[in-house]
């Protein structure tokens, strides 16, 4: 283990932590000094079933580095144990630091054929589990005056994607749910910034690949390894990017992008005030030349990855 690494010392939990994009944060963390609480439920990526196993392992790939780790099973999407995870840390290793919100799952379906379950699922994992875990460390970090959270977003969210109205809008209450996390924790040195990551991962491991286009494309995709997403992770969750707060990155492969956040692009006005009649004759017109597309994630990232 470096004797200072970036993270040195501080006590990190990383949701999801016992495969892909989580998986790879944990270690890199634990690489550059931390003491990782590693969760994960071990379940499906649909979010069925549970499995001590890939916490454990991960732990076990820690301590082989010379680092240290704990590993917790509790499910982010109960707010009981959603403060057993941060609880985790606290007995472990007396004290929080830097929380990932990384544990996700996937229930994919056209908007139409969506049924309420499936739009619970993904809300309650990825949106209330932000909050839940998030919440359970809040008040530690106010008492110790420093905190800092991470929060894995998606472009599925930010821009748009097919069959993923539960999971983009989680995504993108994420998003918003970091930005009012900054705002009213900034005062107490805590800080808040999102991540959208490219990788393969289980989580697209069902893309279709029937046609040669398809299967090329995937081989480019795997090239976007979760490794790709942790250095980015490791920087933010230590003190060089204090000045970094309520910001949205993205990673896809060696690119990080920074994500734009919503602001008005362009207005009319009337003294008089609008009717109906006058905002189709004159509002929706002079604004036409504004509007945005219809775009999935794939449409604005047109280019390989390198």
């Amino acid at each position: 283990m470096s004797t200072q690494g970036m993270v040195e010392g501080k006590v990190v939990v990383v949701t999801g932590a016992g495969g892909g994009i989580g998986r790879d944060i944990a270690l890199a963390m634990a690489r550059e000094g931390a003491k990782v609480v590693v969760n994960d439920i071990g379940a499906s990526v649909s979010g069925e079933g549970n499995d001590a196993g890939p916490a454990q392992k991960v732990v076990d790939e820690i301590k082989a580095l010379g680092g240290e780790a704990a590993a917790n099973t509790d499910s982010v999407s109960d707010v009981v144990a959603a403060g057993r995870i941060i609880q985790t840390a606290l007995d472990t290793f007396g004290r929080i630091d830097v929380v990932v919100n990384n544990a996700g799952i996937l229930r994919d379906r056209f908007f139409h054929k969506m049924s309420l379950d499936e739009w619970d699922a993904v809300i309650k994992v990825h949106l209330y589990g932000a909050y839940y875990v998030s919440r359970a460390a809040a008040n530690h970090f106010k008492e110790q005056g420093s905190g800092n959270y991470i929060h894995m977003t998606s472009t599925s969210g930010l821009i748009g994607n097919f069959g993923q109205a539960n999971y983009a809008a989680a995504k993108l209450g994420v998003a918003a749910l970091s930005k009012s996390i900054a705002l009213d924790m900034q005062k107490f040195n805590v800080r808040s910034n999102c991540i959208a990551p490219f990788a393969w991962s289980r989580m697209i491991g069902s893309i279709p690949t029937e046609t040669d286009a398809e299967k090329a494309r995937v081989e480019r995709i795997k090239q976007m390894t979760p490794a790709k997403i942790a250095p980015l992770a490791v920087c933010l969750a230590s003190d060089v990017s204090a000045d970094t707060n309520g910001q949205i990155f993205a990673v896809r492969n060696n690119e990080i992008f920074l994500i734009s956040q919503p602001r008005p692009v362009r207005s009319v006005h009337r003294s008089e005030g609008w009717t109906p009649q006058s905002v189709a004759a004159h509002a929706l017109p002079a604004l036409k030349a504004s509007y945005f597309d219809l775009d999935r994630s794939g449409d604005v990232f047109t280019w390989d990855p390198i």
